[in-house]
């Protein structure tokens, strides 16, 4: 876990755009460490649609199903003072995050631990993460997410729907900064519409899974290498816009001006794209 920290922070040295973490790149200093601290997370599901926000600045994190009748269970394993987790309940709005503090030049980044690995639960919930720099795994297939919205710095975060989401989701709202981002099963999201914004950064979206009614997606990046996979056999229509753009086109798409079809039954996707300048490839 040491080196994603130093990696996102150092690296990239991106302004963390959540939370209230500031970054000042002046003086370099050492940050105070101590032996590992874990806090246990064990979160009630409230009565009807929780509004769960996760709130949190460098480090790792880990989701995935699992919390039965809970709302959320887990552990944060932190070993600085300032990431002490805090739950926040407010009837149906639940809180779990970390205290304000300032992240200036770390010269001992690769000892600083900050870990979080929570199972998220059955009950219908309305999503929302707030991070810095970090490095995520989190498999939210099979949950009842009515929405989801992720916002992060820098960060390299793999997103995987395995399994229908059980709920039809409004929206889906991923906005990042210079990033190494991949969603999987993108389909199974089960959502009406998608916004996905971004800075400079690599971009792997897969829209595999069940497409159960239209949908819309609107992507808005920097420069960027993007790649969109599609599986034949689903229509979608892809309208591209911005600057300088190469696009990539696996077989079965058909293009016309700045619109690239592919022939499908059932519903239809539909993906505009608006990117500064930068890599696309369609493919299934």
């Amino acid at each position: 876990m040491k080196h994603p920290i130093i990696i996102a922070i150092l690296v990239l040295a991106l302004a963390s755009l959540a939370c209230g973490f500031n970054i000042n790149f002046n003086t370099p200093r050492s940050m105070e460490t101590g032996p590992d601290q874990t806090e246990t997370i064990n979160v009630k599901a409230p009565a009807g649609t929780a509004k769960l926000s996760l709130a949190f600045g460098a480090g790792e994190i880990k989701l995935a199903p699992g919390a039965g009748a809970a709302l959320a269970q887990g552990t944060v394993t932190y070993n600085v003072a300032e990431f002490k987790p805090e739950v926040i309940e407010n009837g149906s709005e639940i809180q779990i995050k970390q205290g304000d503090f300032e992240i200036t030049n770390i010269l001992n980044a690769n000892k600083i631990k900050n870990d979080w690995d929570l199972k998220l639960g059955d009950a219908p919930m309305a999503l929302s993460i707030e991070a810095g720099a970090y490095q995520g795994s989190m498999s939210l297939g099979g949950l009842s997410l009515e929405s989801l919205a992720i916002q992060d710095g820098a960060s390299q975060n793999e997103v995987t729907f395995d399994a229908p989401n059980k709920v039809e989701m409004t929206v889906l709202r991923y906005d990042t900064g210079a990033s190494d981002v991949t969603l999987k099963g993108l389909a199974n999201a089960n959502f009406n519409s998608m916004i996905f914004k971004a800075g400079a950064g690599s971009y792997d979206l897969d829209f595999s899974g069940d497409l159960q009614r239209d949908a819309t997606v609107t992507l808005d990046c920097g420069l960027s290498d993007m790649t969109l996979r599609v599986p034949s056999g689903v229509h979608a229509v892809v309208t591209v816009d911005g600057g300088l753009n190469n696009v990539t086109t696996g077989s079965g798409w058909d293009k016309s001006g700045g619109t690239y079809t592919q022939a499908g039954d059932g519903p239809t996707l539909t993906i505009v794209i608006n990117m500064g300048a930068g890599n696309l490839t369609l493919t299934d």
